[in-house]
C-alpha cells in the first residue's frame, strides 16, 4: 500500500517520537487514509492508569486518533472501556509521514485536553515546551506548533472542532 492510498487495510504500527527517541510504539486498527488524513483506533497503550486530575487513561480505553500530513497536530478521541467518551487529548506534532504499515509522530510537547461536554478546554504542558529548547533550536517549528495549539484551541471552545474529525 502506498503512502497516500486511499484505502484502509489492516494495521499500522503507531511510533511516537519525542526529543530524537521513540517514546512508545503501539498497533492500531487503520481506519482510513485519504492522503491528508489518517484515521486509526488503538487501545490505550500506557501501562497501567494515567491519571492527570482531569481525566484517567486506563486499560479498556479506546482511542480513534487522527493524524494529518499537513497539520501540526493530532487528535485523539478517548472512550471508556463501556463506551462513553471522556473527551479528546490533542498532541502538538509535527505533520504525520507514514510508510507502509509505520505511522510516524514527532510530539512537539504541547498538548490541548477538550472534555465530552466541551466544557473544559486547557492546553497543556506549556513549560515543558519552553523547557525543551525549540524555540531557540527551531524556531519555525516552534512557531508552527504554537500556531497549531492557537487553532485547536480556538477549534474546541467555538464549535468548529467536530467538524474537524468528520
Amino acid at each position: 500500500m502506498s503512502a497516500n492510498s486511499a484505502e484502509p487495510a489492516g494495521l499500522l504500527n503507531v511510533v511516537l517520537v519525542k526529543g530524537g527517541r521513540t517514546k512508545i510504539g503501539y498497533p492500531a486498527e487503520l481506519l482510513a487514509d485519504d492522503g491528508t488524513r489518517i484515521a486509526v483506533r488503538a487501545a490505550w497503550a500506557g501501562g497501567g492508569v494515567r491519571d492527570f486530575g482531569f481525566v484517567r487513561f486506563e486499560p479498556g480505553d479506546v482511542f480513534t486518533e487522527y493524524y494529518w500530513r499537513d497539520r501540526w497536530y493530532s487528535v485523539k478521541e478517548v472512550r471508556g472501556a463501556e463506551g462513553a467518551l471522556k473527551g479528546w487529548y490533542c498532541d502538538i506534532t509535527r505533520p504525520a509521514t507514514r510508510t507502509g504499515a509505520e505511522l510516524v509522530v514527532e510530539d512537539l510537547d504541547l498538548d490541548l485536553w477538550r472534555s465530552a461536554d466541551g466544557r473544559d478546554v486547557r492546553r497543556l504542558d506549556e513549560d515543558e515546551f519552553a523547557a525543551g529548547g525549540l524555540p531557540e533550536r527551531d524556531p519555525v517549528a516552534a512557531a508552527a506548533a504554537l500556531a497549531a495549539l492557537d487553532e485547536l484551541e480556538t477549534l474546541a471552545r467555538e464549535g468548529g472542532f467536530d467538524a474537524l474529525l468528520t
